[in-house]
């Protein structure tokens, strides 16, 4: 069985197809340079809008996403709605995620504080929310990849594992 991973980029532009999306192919090749499990993403473009965000999150976890990233709609504009739209389907937030990715994002750019980025699971499915600019993609990813396999680990989902070169899972020696 091949690991299936929801990739959804949120974008009114992107989806009416005025803007190329760079964001969710950035996400797919960073996933593929950073994990030496066998995966197939899944790959969504949408418009901000709320109950869609949430119908496809909660569309990709029931069809066996264990990981589901998303990129846009983070930012402080009325229409960013990514990270409410995570919170309605998840069953646990996990501050964390963010609180990294924004450290970070901090280092190279001073509006990192604007970004409104969470994580959390839903069922056996771990959901992110990156930035969209595919270098803060790279970033972001590269910060939280280390706890991303045993997070999953932890909620039931599939078993992932690093390209210990790019970036190293982390797992206790009790695990």
């Amino acid at each position: 069985m091949t690991l299936r991973i929801g990739v959804v980029t949120v974008s009114d532009r992107a989806s009416r197809g005025e803007y190329e999306d760079k964001g969710g192919p950035a996400i797919v090749a960073e996933l593929q340079r950073m994990l030496s499990t066998p995966h197939q993403a899944e790959c969504r473009v949408i418009p901000d809008e709320q109950p869609l965000i949430e119908a496809t999150l909660r569309e990709l976890r029931d069809a066996g996403c264990h990981l589901i990233v998303t990129t846009g709609g983070t930012g402080p504009a009325p229409r960013d709605v990514t990270p409410e739209a995570t919170a309605a389907v998840c069953d646990r937030i996990l501050d964390g995620f963010g609180e990294q990715m924004r450290a970070v994002s901090l280092k190279v750019v001073p509006t990192a504080i604007l970004s409104r980025q969470i994580a959390g699971t839903s069922g056996k499915s771990l959901i992110i929310n990156l930035p969209g600019k595919p270098s803060a993609i790279r970033d972001c990813l590269e910060a939280v990849m280390p706890a991303i396999p045993y997070c999953i680990d932890l909620i039931g989902g599939y078993y992932l594992e690093t390209h210990d070169h790019v970036v190293k899972a982390f797992r206790p020696k009790s695990a």
